[in-house]
């Protein structure tokens, strides 16, 4: 099948190479921008257009698809570089820029969409974020036929995956990237046969995935320790978790919830409890209880590394 593609981050180089790996003639590969990135804040390419580079494809990166938006130029290339590209479908996996209905009509066979959850729960931006932090023990990848709503349209395909218990959202982001490949190629050879069925959204179990902000970075102890180890997954390895520990600003990686010792039940949240082997544990706040022991921590400027070896040079350091 002649194939457009859409997307940006790892997510959707897995599914492009997959696309490309069976066979299908890919015609143009859209993806945003190049950002800065890194220490020296140089622009950095998308993991799509390195593939697509690799690969020899056509490539546009506008900054909007909108030809009545704020940058109608670089919709206009879009959409001549799509008409002449005459796909039979797209695919969109992650690309972060809303299609308008001129896209969503142009393609034959309409735009689908890899979605890293099981609709209709968790539509938006961070599926695999919010999952973990909710406590979910079940996700997946749902093939939707794209509408002009939120993650609305119906369902092709879809398929589950558990979430561990130490899933973070990059192990798991891992998994779902390689479900979600598998599962748009089968799509596609499907699609070609003749139409997919097509299943709507139950109007039950709709939940929103709400983007990822770096305010939310910064622990709130009053919350039950294992709220806050959920989190810590969820937004590893972005943001992380912040936390000021022995008057230093930390990022907190991994936790675990333990018991706190039976005299210090109740301690104010965010206190370190006394810990005769050398761990740093946190009181927490419902269900007191329980606290959390940091496991991995990083200093400003330094590498993640286990907190107790952080722990043994920032408490003499703090006498």
């Amino acid at each position: 099948m002649k194939v457009a593609f859409a997307g940006t981050p790892e997510f959707a180089r897995a599914a492009l190479a997959a696309v490309a790996d069976a066979g299908h003639e890919v015609v143009l590969v859209l993806t945003q921008p190049d950002r800065p990135a890194g220490r020296g804040m140089k622009l950095q390419p998308s993991p799509v257009k390195h593939e697509a580079q690799a690969r020899g494809l056509p490539l546009v990166q506008p900054r909007s698809l909108r030809l009545d938006g704020k940058f109608p130029d670089d919709a206009r290339v879009a959409e001549a570089a799509l008409r002449q590209a005459a796909p039979e479908v797209m695919v969109v996996a992650a690309y972060g820029l809303i299609l308008p209905p001129w896209v969503l009509t142009l393609p034959p066979l309409g735009c689908l969409n890899i979605h890293g959850s099981l609709l209709p729960r968790w539509r938006g931006a961070a599926p695999i974020q919010r999952a973990i932090e909710a406590g979910d023990t079940t996700t997946g990848i749902t093939i939707m036929q794209m509408d002009a709503g939120l993650d609305t349209g119906p369902m092709l395909l879809e398929e589950a995956l558990p979430i561990g218990a130490d899933d973070t959202a990059a192990t798991l982001h891992d998994r779902l990237a390689v479900l979600g490949a598998r599962l748009i190629v089968r799509a596609l050879q499907a699609l070609a046969a003749g139409p997919l069925a097509a299943r709507a959204q139950p109007a039950e179990g709709v939940t929103y995935a709400a983007k990822i902000d770096k305010a939310e970075a910064a622990i709130d102890w009053r919350q039950p320790a294992d709220v806050i180890e959920r989190r810590l997954r969820a937004f590893d390895p972005f943001p992380g978790c912040t936390a000021e520990l022995l008057g230093q600003p930390l990022k907190v990686w991994r936790g675990r919830v333990v018991d706190a010792p039976a005299a210090q039940a109740g301690a104010v949240p965010g206190r370190l409890l006394p810990d005769t082997a050398g761990r740093l544990v946190v009181a927490c706040g419902e269900a007191r209880a329980q606290a959390l022991e940091i496991v991995e921590v990083q200093p400003p400027g330094g590498r993640r590394v286990a907190a107790a070896e952080w722990l043994r040079r920032a408490a003499p350091a703090r006498r």
